[in-house]
């Protein structure tokens, strides 16, 4: 069974497929603290907030509440959402088991999962994987070398100066296994400092800027 928030379609509002519609699958858990996630309603995975499916879909607004589903299951509400690309996000999506749903989905169009990278990435071949590295956050967890390097693309969140210090840290011992071209920095929150702050990086270095541009037109 994999543990569900919410199921709902919208646009990709970051990275390479910004503007693509969606169908995000949003998991319940995550242990890794980020003190400025957005979305902590989906940390904890309490049982006095696990409610009935239908009334965890028809849900209007961000809530703890979470449903246990098949695989299964939730290829069928996906489908009937009509969209074609899939976001598995969370939460963190790989500290479930989600390997056939990646294979379920992807018999229908696009998969791409959003991870932290601080736990083993076991999904299909075909499937896109965002590493949104979390490092040195409170959650105490390590980013781990093997998912760094099977990113298809990695999009940093920048707070400030430390924040890409840290991620150069990390990723210089990788060398040549990780392509530049891949990597992009998204300013936490909008915030205009760390904007300012990301395009100097992406300029530096030859990155990508990411823009949280469902913040932006205000999609969901």
């Amino acid at each position: 069974m994999i543990n569900v928030n919410e199921i709902f379609a919208t646009l990709q509002g970051e990275g390479v497929f910004a503007g693509v519609p969606a169908t995000f699958i949003r998991l319940q858990g995550c242990p890794v603290g980020c003190p400025w996630c957005d979305t902590k309603h989906t940390w904890p995975t309490a049982s006095r907030k696990e409610v009935d499916i239908d009334v965890m879909l028809h849900k209007t607004g961000d809530a703890p509440t979470w449903s246990p589903m098949t695989a299964e299951q939730i290829e069928d509400v996906a489908l009937e959402l009509g969209q074609r690309h899939f976001v598995i996000t969370g939460g963190e999506p790989a500290a479930q088991d989600i390997y056939d749903l990646t294979v379920l989905l992807g018999r229908h169009g696009r998969v791409q999962i959003e991870t932290s990278g601080t736990y083993p990435v076991n999904v299909s071949i075909d499937t896109w994987v965002t590493v949104s590295p979390k490092i040195d956050m409170p959650g105490g967890l390590d980013v781990l070398p093997g998912v760094m390097i099977r990113a298809d693309e990695i999009k940093l969140p920048v707070a400030d100066q430390e924040d890409i210090e840290k991620f150069l840290e990390v990723i210089e011992p990788l060398g040549d296994l990780i392509e530049r071209d891949k990597i992009s920095l998204q300013p936490v929150s909008l915030d205009s400092a760390a904007t300012k702050l990301c395009i100097e990086a992406c300029r530096a270095h030859n990155w990508r800027l990411s823009i949280q541009t469902h913040k932006l037109i205000s999609v969901r």
